[in-house]
C-alpha cells in the first residue's frame, strides 16, 4: 500500500473532517459524523488515536478552538486537514473506484 493511502476508518475519519471543516471537526463531531452517515458505532478513543497517526503523518493539523459550554467551557482541539492529506484521500478513493468500477451493478443488486 503507497505511504499515502488511507486505511478505511482513517479514510472515514479524514472525509468526516473534510466534511465538517476546520472550525467544527473534533473527535466528538467527527465521531457523531461517521455514525450518523455509516450506522457503525464509533468510540471516540479510536477517532482520537486515529487523528494523533493522521498527524503524525502530516495528513492533518491540530488546534485549540474556543471554549464550549456543550463542552463544559473546554476547548475542542480542532481538525483542519492539509494539503497531503487532501491527496491521500485522492488517492484511496481512486484506488476504490478502480476497484469497484465495473462491479458498480452487482454492488448495486438486491439487498
Amino acid at each position: 500500500m503507497p505511504s499515502d493511502a488511507l486505511a478505511e476508518f482513517e479514510l472515514l475519519v479524514m472525509l468526516a473532517a473534510l466534511r465538517l471543516g476546520p472550525d467544527e471537526a473534533y473527535t466528538v463531531s467527527i465521531a457523531d459524523d461517521i455514525r450518523g452517515r455509516t450506522g457503525r458505532l464509533v468510540r471516540r478513543a479510536n477517532v482520537y488515536t486515529t487523528l494523533q497517526r493522521l498527524e503524525a503523518k502530516g495528513f492533518v493539523a491540530s488546534r485549540l478552538g474556543e471554549p464550549r459550554e456543550e463542552r463544559g467551557g473546554r476547548p475542542p482541539r480542532l481538525i483542519a486537514v492539509e494539503p497531503a492529506g487532501v491527496e491521500a484521500v485522492r488517492t484511496t478513493t481512486e484506488a476504490i473506484r478502480a476497484m469497484v468500477g465495473d462491479l458498480d451493478s452487482m454492488l448495486r443488486g438486491p439487498r
